[in-house]
């Protein structure tokens, strides 16, 4: 066999990554637990119209079919793809199995999700999100909207990592914004904004001529919207100074300031209002969130999602919703690439079971038992080679202890200090911070 191709977009972590992936997802998995979510999971595929139906998505979703599929006959169950998000899905969930959930239903999912974008730093094509929702039956009142940005702070706050802010806007502001001063298409608009980051105002006042029929002014207007921003309340007045009426206004200004005020109450500095996130997937309704880690700002969103109204329904039946997803692959991603996040081995191993010969092996083989049936990761060493040398293999992998079976009772050395002391299978504990890699933030020269 050829040496493989590595294929962009499609992250393998190492051994040590992993580890600190799955550090990261137990704390996040507990944080929301901590709040009453439910854990679920879907399916990998959904139906194509399914995942079209909602914003401008089909350029990344990528076609599931057979390699001998008929593509002459009818659709069928071959038209499906992969899901490109965890909303989508769990808007279908909710709509399948109404009548079995007790609302409001708050999940949380943790799954892979796949996007056919160019692949770069902090980017991929295949990525792990951790997703939290809230759905109700016919209505779900504003104050979940409020609730979110406390879930991801206290989820964010738990990990080895920068401190992150989470920008919040609302969606009816500026709806309701672009309607007062004139414009019949809020949604064109909005889309123009929402790439006001990567093109910059000149190039969005022509996005908004073009695609929503703004003139000069009317351009200039939301461009002077997009420019408010505020960690506190204040936001309101700076919105109401332009002088822009619209009973929509009014609710997503109303509906702002509760988020804003909630988050700074739990924790100062969490939250600031910012009035260019408008997110790009047409589905949200209400408060949209975006979220920076400080000093990786450059990149963009490592968590976001928002309030959506619509997504759920079938007929009379309604499901309205908010939630909001972190992007852990693109999290760790960024903080592996800076060197930023380390692990204090490379293994889960704490103790390395010498074996004096191979005829004594049975022996080794219990003593690691008895330690695993205590909660001490062991393994047994792979040969009967000199002391010296299974010592070696401990310390090329990071095991910080081995046990050395005796007839007349056995010892366990500290590989690192040195120091050796008789010790029982049955009774031995190795100090907390030896019993599990530990993980942490990357020290200066690590």
């Amino acid at each position: 066999m050829s040496k493989p191709t590595p294929i962009s977009g499609f992250p393998e972590w190492t051994p040590a990554q992993r580890m600190i992936e799955q550090f990261v997802l137990d704390r996040i998995r507990a944080t929301f637990e901590l709040y009453g979510f439910a854990p679920l999971e879907t399916r990998s595929v959904e139906p194509l119209d399914q995942l079209l139906r909602k914003g401008e998505t089909s350029k990344e979703v990528y076609v599931l079919r057979r390699l001998q599929a008929d593509t002459d006959g009818p659709a069928g169950d071959d038209a499906l793809g992969l899901h490109f998000d965890l909303t989508v899905p769990f808007a279908r969930y909710v709509l399948e199995n109404a009548g079995k959930l007790q609302f409001p239903f708050r999940r949380y999912q943790i799954q892979k999700v796949w996007r056919g974008e160019r692949p770069q730093e902090g980017r991929y094509r295949e990525f792990l999100q951790a997703d939290i929702d809230i759905v109700d039956r016919d209505t779900l009142p504003a104050h979940y909207e409020a609730e979110m940005p406390l879930v991801i702070g206290d989820a964010l706050r738990s990990l080895p990592i920068p401190p992150v802010r989470i920008q919040v806007n609302n969606r009816k502001i500026c709806e309701g914004f672009y309607r007062g001063v004139g414009l019949t298409d809020p949604e064109a608009a909005l889309r123009a904004v929402d790439k006001l980051d990567k093109i910059g105002p000149a190039k969005v006042a022509e996005l908004l001529a073009e695609t929503a029929g703004a003139s000069e002014a009317q351009a200039k207007a939301c461009l002077s919207l997009a420019e408010i921003s505020a960690p506190d309340a204040s936001f309101a007045d700076a919105v109401r100074a332009l002088g822009v009426t619209d009973p929509l206004l009014d609710e997503g200004i109303a509906e702002l300031t509760a988020v804003v005020e909630t988050a700074a109450a739990h924790a100062p500095g969490l939250c600031v209002a910012d009035l260019r996130i408008a997110r790009g997937l047409d589905y949200y309704t209400g408060t949209v969130y975006e979220t920076q880690m400080i000093g990786y700002e450059r990149f963009g969103s490592v968590c976001s999602g928002g309030r959506y109204d619509n997504l759920a329904s079938a007929g009379n039946a309604r499901f309205p919703g908010v939630g909001i997803s972190i992007g852990v692959t693109r999290l760790l991603g960024l903080l592996f690439g800076a060197g930023a996040l380390s692990v204090s081995r490379d293994v889960p191993t704490c103790v390395l079971v010498a074996v004096s010969a191979e005829e004594e092996r049975p022996a080794s083989n219990r003593v690691a038992e008895a330690l695993r049936s205590r909660g001490i990761p062991t393994e047994v060493s792979p040969s009967a080679a000199k002391f010296g040398k299974q010592i070696r293999y401990a310390e090329r992998r990071g095991i910080p202890y081995v046990w050395f079976p005796g007839a007349e009772g056995d010892e366990v050395k500290d590989i690192r200090s040195g120091e050796q002391v008789a010790a029982a299978a049955g009774e031995w504990t190795p100090p907390r911070a030896d019993l599990k890699p530990l993980v942490g933030p990357a020290t200066a020269g690590a």
